[in-house]
């Protein structure tokens, strides 16, 4: 092969994938916004991390209870990051330890597409219950219990996962598409290919929670397309 082709084609690999536009997000106070939750700065395992807590205020459940990432727009791309979960000491009996992440976040709240986990359901002897280890949903209109009625199994599934253990979160947004991937499983573990609010929504991320839960969230990754 030519050498300069050679040279003008690494160029090229190495121009577009600069348009990716990974980012690594500092965990500082500083990036992010508190949305009907709690934020702490703290240490795990010699890692910074951010402890999230939902406001009990806050009685409905799926709703915008996040700590948002400020001053990011994203539209398409993949977000990746790890989570662990613990149950409060005043947890419901139907918490579950739910945790995950919110995208296209609008500028106040009140739209946002959602994939979050249900840690304690997968290791239940209750098939039913594994089932719904991993949600979608979209806020406002579709919450898990329109979604499980309207359209049962297509927005859950089930994989393998733990409470109080680190779990890798990656989402790829792609227009209506969504896939997670949980600890660098080469195959998702839940493919969704109906985004309810549409193809080209843009905002922001959030580090979710819901009641019961005691959330840690670490290595927060954003790479935009």
């Amino acid at each position: 092969m030519n050498t300069k082709y050679f040279f003008w084609m690494i160029c090229s690999f190495l121009l577009f994938t600069g348009q990716l536009h990974a980012q690594y997000i500092k965990l500082d106070k500083n990036n992010f916004e508190p949305v009907n939750a709690f934020l702490t700065i703290t240490k795990m395992e010699n890692k910074t991390v951010i402890r999230a807590i939902k406001d009990a205020g806050i009685t409905a459940v799926d709703e915008p209870t996040f700590i948002k990432l400020k001053d990011i727009d994203f539209t398409n791309g993949i977000i990746e990051v790890k989570v662990l979960s613990r149950l409060l000491k005043d947890a419901p009996d139907f918490a579950r330890g739910f945790i995950g992440l919110a995208f296209r976040i609008n500028d106040n709240n009140t739209k946002y597409e959602s994939i979050y986990l249900r840690p304690v359901n997968a290791r239940v002897d209750d098939q039913v219950r594994r089932n719904h280890s991993i949600q979608y949903y979209s806020y406002p209109d579709y919450k898990f219990d329109r979604l499980r009625k309207e359209a049962p199994e297509r927005y859950e599934s089930y994989a393998d996962m733990e409470m109080n253990k680190w779990i890798t979160m990656r989402i790829e947004v792609n227009g209506t598409h969504a896939k997670l991937f949980l600890n660098n499983n080469n195959q998702p573990a839940l493919i969704v290919n109906d985004l309810k609010l549409g193809a080209d929504k843009t905002g922001s991320v959030g580090l979710w929670v819901e009641v019961g839960t005691e959330g840690f969230f670490t290595d927060l990754k954003v790479t935009k397309q």
